[in-house]
């Protein structure tokens, strides 16, 4: 199973930008994809998850309402759009996928088998 993340970038505070991963590969049973960060010096964080099967989300606390996660099944790709970011959003962004996930679980990046390469945002005030 490969995961290839894209669209980071610079972007001004307020701004926008929206990530895509898409994975190859059989990744088996009712599994989960997901979006964690990792900003200079900080450990990995989750930021949203969804049910590639039921479509049901999950999302960490200081992106809700600015952040939002979907996917497109036909083209094993799932995104994130992020609106009005802010500087304290900048991060590597990874995106991880599983097959054998309970929900209670979607937050650990340690659960996770599968992960990207990361793409970079930046976000300048």
């Amino acid at each position: 199973v490969q995961l290839q993340a894209s669209g980071g970038g610079p972007v001004q505070a307020g701004g926008s930008l929206r990530l895509s991963c898409t994975y190859s590969g059989p990744i088996g049973g009712r599994f989960v994809m997901a979006w964690f960060r990792q900003a200079p010096g900080k450990e990995r964080e989750f930021v949203a998850a969804i049910d590639w099967r039921a479509g049901y989300t999950d999302y960490t606390g200081s992106v809700k309402g600015r952040f939002t996660i979907s996917k497109n099944t036909a083209k094993n790709t799932m995104y994130l759009q992020m609106n009005s970011l802010k500087p304290e959003d900048t991060a590597v962004y990874y995106c991880a996928a599983d097959g054998t996930l309970i929900r209670s679980s979607w937050s650990s990046s340690i659960v996770y088998d599968y992960w990207g390469q990361g793409t970079e945002v930046t976000v300048s005030s």
